[in-house]
C-alpha cells in the first residue's frame, strides 16, 4: 500500500513539478539574455520576494489588499450560491433570471468601473463592489449548472421515503450539491483575487496595486514580478485550502474514482 500510494503521488505531482521546473529554467535563461528592467529572472524575483517578506512589507500589503477581497467575495458567496441553486432546481426561477445573469456575465466587468466610481467613489467601497461584480456571475453560472445536474434518482428516493421539502434539502440536495458549491467557490476565489488587484490599479492606487505602479514607474521588473508571483501563490493557497475544506465537508466522496 505505501508503495502504491507513493506511486500515485509521483504520477500526480511529477508532471506538475517537471512543468514548473522547465518553465522556471526557460524564464531564468530568458531573463539573463535581456535587460533586468525588461524581464528579471526568477532568481532575482525570488530574492526580492524574500527581502520584501523579511521586512514585513509584502505580508502587510497582501493583508491590506485581502480586506476588500474577502468582503467582496463574501458578499458574492451570499448572493451567488442561493441564486444559482434556485436557478438550477426551480424552472421558473431559471427562466426569470437566466437572461439577466447571461447579460451581466457577457459584460466585460472593467466596463463597469466608471459606473462603480459614480456610485461608490474611488476607495474601499468601490474595491469591494468590483470584487463582487467580477466574482458573482461566474459563481452563479457554475452553481446553477451543478444544481441542475443533481441525480434525480436521489431526489426520487428521498421523496419515496416520505421526506418533506426541508428534509430533502438537508439530507439529499445539500450533500449532493456540495461539490458544485466548492467548485463555484474556487472559481469565485480566482476571480476575486483578479478583481482585488484590478481594483487597486483602476481606482485609488493602494497596497499591492500601489507597489506595482511604483515598480513599473521605476522600471523595476523584479519588484513588479514579485507582486505578481505573490498573487499567484495566494491563489494557489486559497485553492488548496478550499480543496481541504471540501475533503472535510464531504468525506464520503474520497473513495470515488480510486478504484
Amino acid at each position: 500500500m505505501p508503495g502504491r500510494y507513493g506511486k500515485v503521488r509521483l504520477e500526480s505531482w511529477g508532471p506538475q513539478a517537471l512543468s514548473v521546473a522547465v518553465g522556471l529554467t526557460v524564464w531564468e535563461i530568458a531573463g539573463r539574455l535581456v535587460s533586468a528592467a525588461i524581464l528579471a529572472p526568477p532568481s532575482r524575483v525570488l530574492a526580492r520576494m524574500a527581502a520584501m517578506t523579511a521586512s514585513g512589507e509584502l505580508p502587510a500589503l497582501l493583508a491590506a489588499s485581502s480586506l476588500h477581497m474577502l468582503a467582496g467575495f463574501g458578499l458574492a458567496v451570499l448572493v451567488a450560491v442561493p441564486i444559482g441553486f434556485l436557478m438550477g432546481r426551480v424552472p421558473w426561477v431559471s427562466r426569470l433570471l437566466d437572461p439577466l445573469v447571461t447579460a451581466f456575465y457577457s459584460l466585460p466587468t472593467v466596463a463597469l468601473v466608471p459606473l462603480i466610481v459614480i456610485w461608490f467613489g474611488l476607495f474601499y467601497a468601490a474595491r469591494v463592489a468590483l470584487v463582487f461584480c467580477m466574482a458573482v456571475p461566474d459563481m452563479i453560472v457554475v452553481m446553477a449548472a451543478g444544481a441542475r445536474d443533481i441525480d434525480q434518482r436521489l431526489v426520487d428516493a428521498g421523496r419515496s421515503l416520505g421526506a418533506g421539502w426541508m428534509q430533502q434539502f438537508r439530507t439529499v440536495l445539500l450533500p449532493a450539491s456540495l461539490p458544485f458549491v466548492f467548485t463555484a467557490l474556487r472559481v469565485g476565489a480566482v476571480r476575486a483575487i483578479n478583481a482585488m488587484i484590478t481594483a487597486e490599479l483602476f481606482f485609488a492606487a493602494v497596497n499591492l496595486g500601489a507597489s506595482m505602479k511604483k515598480a513599473a514607474s521605476a522600471f523595476d521588473s523584479a519588484g513588479l514580478l514579485a507582486v505578481l508571483a505573490t498573487l499567484c501563490l495566494a491563489g494557489l493557497a486559497v485553492q488548496e485550502l478550499l480543496r481541504l475544506l471540501e475533503t472535510w465537508a464531504s468525506p464520503w466522496r474520497q473513495g470515488v474514482g480510486n478504484g
